[in-house]
């Protein structure tokens, strides 16, 4: 896969490969339990294409999930026009679909678009007006994600887009902050070897709240393969760093992509519940004792985990990854963290 493109593309057809998932069949555990997935995508890809009908087969597996949120991809922006302007074609593209979910009591409906503008742009205030005129208290924040690692970008299936040190941009910083201004959320997307980074960048941004995505994606291939162990013991510690700053909220998912290097993707049948806990045990147990459960949110991360696990096996997995918890914590977990920090009202 020659540029990024192809491989996003890649991940696009991969995702979509259905059948592959199939193979693989649970019984739901705890039907009835409430979820709201606060972190999935919609996309129209060479390759691929994954839109509500698609979103609907997911969360129509057999779990409750009565609501969602959609997260920013780099979905049909537009061509042209202002370089600033152009993210807003993601959320004209989303909202013909959000409408349509919300007309639907009986199947997950979508509550909320977390999109992207350009934080250093000195017009980006422009940019957040056009969004929240657009969408209105549907639009709930920013993801500008500053995913950067020099040396393994070309190792990666899904590189990140951000500029070297963006994290210790002054304009990134002062927009971040402005978002805070403004009651809107910023969720981050990076690489554990920039989990440091974030640490003192949340400590210096404490009036805007902010969600850590994907654990801060600790990586498992290029230089990091057969590293995992080595990985895990500084995650740790940064993870627990990142939780003493309490304006930072966690999202529990996003650890079956590709980059993780897992390798569930390359199984000749998708990986199971019981296995696919097991393995996760530490990162996620680790992640809420450090953060609390009112701080934590279980994502669905689809369909970008999508080529490594179904969405069915996933929800199994994090119900057994809870059973031990109190109802309270669990209701946190799937449904009430999600809810408070996108303002989400429940059905």
């Amino acid at each position: 896969m020659s540029n990024m493109n192809d491989r996003r593309g890649w991940v696009a057809q991969r995702a979509m490969d259905n059948a592959w998932l199939s193979q693989t069949k649970e019984d739901i555990i705890e039907p009835s339990l409430e979820i709201v997935d606060p972190h999935h995508h919609l996309w129209a890809r060479p390759g691929g294409v994954y839109e509500l009908d698609h979103l609907w087969d997911d969360t129509e597996s057999g779990h409750h999930v009565v609501q969602t949120l959609f997260i920013e991809c780099r979905a049909q922006y537009h061509e042209d026009g202002p370089e600033h302007l152009r993210p807003l074609g993601e959320t004209a593209y989303v909202l013909p679909m959000i409408e349509a979910s919300r007309k639907e009591t009986n199947k997950a409906q979508i509550m909320g678009i977390v999109g992207r503008v350009d934080l250093t742009h000195p017009l980006f205030d422009e940019a957040l007006d056009a969004h929240v005129a657009m969408a209105g208290p549907l639009f709930k924040g920013i993801r500008q994600a500053p995913a950067f690692d020099k040396q393994d970008m070309s190792a990666l299936a899904i590189p990140g887009h951000g500029p070297e040190n963006l994290l210790g941009n002054d304009d990134y910083r002062a927009g971040v902050a402005r978002l805070g201004e403004r009651g809107l959320t910023f969720d981050t997307w990076h690489y554990h070897t920039q989990n440091q980074a974030f640490r003192d960048f949340a400590e210096a941004i404490k009036g805007t709240r902010m969600i850590l995505d994907h654990f801060g994606t600790p990586l498992g291939v290029g230089r990091f393969t057969g590293k995992r162990e080595e990985v895990f013991a500084q995650w740790k510690d940064d993870i627990a760093a990142i939780a003493e700053q309490p304006h930072v909220f966690a999202k529990l998912g996003g650890l079956a992509m590709i980059d993780n290097g897992w390798g569930f993707h390359e199984r000749d049948k998708p990986i199971g519940s019981d296995e696919f806990a097991e393995l996760m045990a530490p990162w996620y147990l680790h992640t809420i004792d450090c953060f609390g459960p009112e701080r934590c949110m279980f994502e669905s991360n689809f369909p970008v985990d999508r080529p490594s696990v179904g969405y069915h096996v996933l929800y199994n997995a994090f119900k057994k990854l809870t059973q031990h918890m109190s109802k309270d914590d669990r209701a946190n977990l799937f449904s009430g963290t999600a809810r408070h920090v996108y303002s989400i009202p429940k059905p």
